[in-house]
């Protein structure tokens, strides 16, 4: 395929499949994080959904989610024909469910333009983020290129991955793209310390663009039996084989993320092979956009207090609150008086069933709640 002037169909495909224990008690298998209004009145979802109107065509949204959510997240997609929700019978990570919207793309459009994203972020700058997305979309158009959105980091975290980039680069749309030099996961936090400080590393927010042959292709290079795979259950879409088929095909992919199955080792094919004339080998390269956005994961209960408290110290609340000597607290009881005396940095959470009390500082380990209701098969609760 040869590039610029081909009429590709720019499609997004949001990862909607995630549980979000961190969010419990709030956050369960049929109602998970992007599923709740978590930072305000619409669903992570919708919120995700609305800012990439005018940059993609509701008939050309897609999204992978599980079976369990997947009547929701129809509902909350409004307009987005029902068939491009697509409901994996078993998780098995990022690779397999783009993989999934991959073949489903080919047998719609031949080839297409996929922006990939994550379904329950938080952005700020929801003109700046369109802004960044037309440019990768637009570079994303040259085959064989892996397009990713970095965030300059804002403090030294050590649980994201961090993306390097090289001094080469292209302009696209005002915008300027460098290569990729080295992919690395949540670093200790002293290297995390350096990355912060330099400004050749960005956090990898799991934002991708590229031709979905792109995609394909390299899947076939470099997992090939999940490459298969999906080839065998492509040619029953459209079929009254598809569902059985799904179920039986799908458990078989390979449960790793897309970061790890082509982007760490197509750069790492790149860096060995040292760039041609035109500044990428082997017909494929990834490059990061840098995306001053406003960009948080809320991957905790205590992200959500720092995205919404007003200075240090406030205290939060999604319901009617009194507070006396009290500061830094985050409270959730909409339908109920919250009343604190003598309190500090603590997530008080409460749904009709459960209630989470825990310090701030804690908060990453509510996961383990949900892990210990699991072992003890308290499925009420899950």
């Amino acid at each position: 395929m040869s590039g610029r002037s081909e009429k590709l169909v720019d499609c997004a495909v949001l990862l909607a499949g995630g549980r979000g224990t961190r969010f419990w008690p709030r956050s369960r298998i049929r109602t998970p994080k992007q599923l709740l209004n978590i930072v305000g009145s619409e669903t992570m979802l919708r919120m995700t959904m609305k800012r990439l109107l005018g940059t993609f065509e509701t008939r050309n949204f897609w999204a992978v989610t599980n079976e369990e959510q997947a009547a929701s997240v129809r509902r909350e997609l409004r307009g987005v024909p029902s068939a491009h929700v697509l409901a994996e019978p078993v998780g098995r990570n990022t690779a397999a469910a783009i993989g999934l919207a991959a073949i489903h793309l080919a047998r719609e459009h031949g080839d297409a333009i996929m922006g990939v994203v994550p379904s329950d972020s938080y952005v700020a700058d929801a003109a700046g983020y369109r802004k960044v997305i037309r440019a990768a979309v637009e570079a994303a158009r040259t085959p064989g290129r892996f397009i990713v959105l970095g965030i300059p980091p804002t403090r030294p975290e050590t649980g994201y991955g961090y993306i390097e980039k090289e001094s080469g680069s292209i302009r696209v749309n005002g915008a300027t793209a460098y290569r990729a030099r080295r992919f690395t996961e949540k670093p200790d936090l002293q290297t995390a310390r350096r990355y912060a400080a330099s400004s050749d590393y960005f956090w990898n927010a799991g934002m991708f663009f590229w031709r979905v042959s792109t995609f394909l292709e390299n899947l076939r290079r470099f997992l090939p039996g999940t490459y298969e795979a999906l080839n065998e259950l492509g040619d029953t879409i459209g079929t009254r084989k598809y569902a059985s088929a799904l179920r039986r095909i799908y458990p078989r992919l390979e449960n790793i993320s897309v970061d790890y199955a082509l982007m760490e080792p197509v750069t790492r094919l790149r860096a060995a092979s040292g760039p041609d004339a035109q500044g990428e080998t082997g017909g494929s390269a990834v490059f990061v956009i840098p995306a001053r956005i406003g960009w948080s994961d809320i991957g905790s209960w205590a992200a959500v207090y720092e995205l919404l408290a007003g200075k240090p110290g406030a205290n939060i609340s999604a319901g009617p609150a009194f507070t006396l000597d009290s500061g830094g607290n985050y409270f959730w009881s909409p339908r109920k008086f919250t009343a604190a005396i003598g309190v500090r940095d603590l997530v008080v959470v409460e749904t009709d069933d459960a209630l989470l009390i825990c310090p701030r500082e804690r908060s990453q380990e509510v996961g383990k709640i949900v892990k210990w209701l699991e072992e003890q098969r308290s499925t009420r609760l899950l």
